[in-house]
């Protein structure tokens, strides 16, 4: 006579939503795909199975190491549905339902068919040829010319000479350059120390540039300047006036 089931090893009873039951049927369920592992949470197996060690006297080694092992196997099951799987695009991927992109494709392979085609009868009629590999006779030999007749040490020196030779770049297309900070440092200098007393603005000490090169110049001349102490610089408001004092 078999044992009753609450007696069997993993027969102690579960209710859950999908199932009410023996836990050895609902592992066999779920073993065998009848039941999505994803609907069953192992942690209140887990503790409907320490619930029944504490009302009996203990676990017996097989009921325990039932227990643990399918509890492994439906931790893994649950891990592989919940992870991400990579997946390759598939026709209907790349197509997106358009049909229009669907005529485009169509239209493609089409042409890539006949050019399969193409490929395939020409290697079918290349394969019938085989190239001349003999040399000509020993009488003619003499009648082609030499080709390192005219080959010198003079000459190959020549040619790696000019292979060597490094080579000009033509320049004529980039801007010149025509304003320097050590030329505006001194022209700022002597507009600052020739009217010391009152301050400058910095739209007069660039009222002369004709390039708005020179005037990025000035001005970082300018900055070169503040950042030695021989000028001091103010500003009432964002982007107003900027006034330049001589400190020296």
């Amino acid at each position: 006579m078999s044992e009753p089931v609450g007696t069997q090893v993993g027969g102690f009873p579960v209710e859950l939503p999908v199932f009410t039951g023996p836990f050895r049927v609902l592992a066999e369920l779920l073993l065998n795909g009848k039941v999505d592992v994803c609907d069953v949470r192992v942690a209140t197996v887990t503790d409907r199975f320490l619930a029944r060690a504490q009302e009996a006297e203990g676990w017996t080694l097989e009921e325990a190491t039932w227990f643990l092992a399918v509890g492994a196997a439906l931790l893994e099951m649950k891990v592989g549905r919940l992870m991400p799987k990579h997946r390759e695009p598939d026709e209907e991927d790349l197509i997106g339902g358009s049909p229009d992109l669907a005529y485009a494709r169509s239209l493609e392979l089409r042409a890539f068919r006949r050019v399969a085609g193409w490929v395939a009868e020409r290697l079918e009629t290349w394969s019938k040829l085989h190239p001349r590999e003999v040399g000509p006779a020993e009488e003619f030999a003499d009648l082609y010319p030499d080709l390192m007749e005219k080959v010198t040490a003079s000459g190959l020196a020549e040619a790696a000479a000019a292979l060597l030779r490094s080579p000009t770049v033509d320049l004529t297309h980039v801007q010149p350059i025509r304003a320097s900070v050590t030329e505006a440092l001194e022209a700022l200098s002597e507009r600052l120390t020739a009217g010391r007393r009152e301050p400058a603005r910095f739209r007069e000490l660039v009222a002369d540039c004709r390039e708005p090169i020179q005037v990025v110049v000035r001005f970082l001349a300018l900055l070169e300047l503040y950042k030695d102490g021989r000028v001091a610089l103010s500003q009432a408001e964002t982007f107003g006036e900027i006034e330049v004092r001589w400190e020296g």
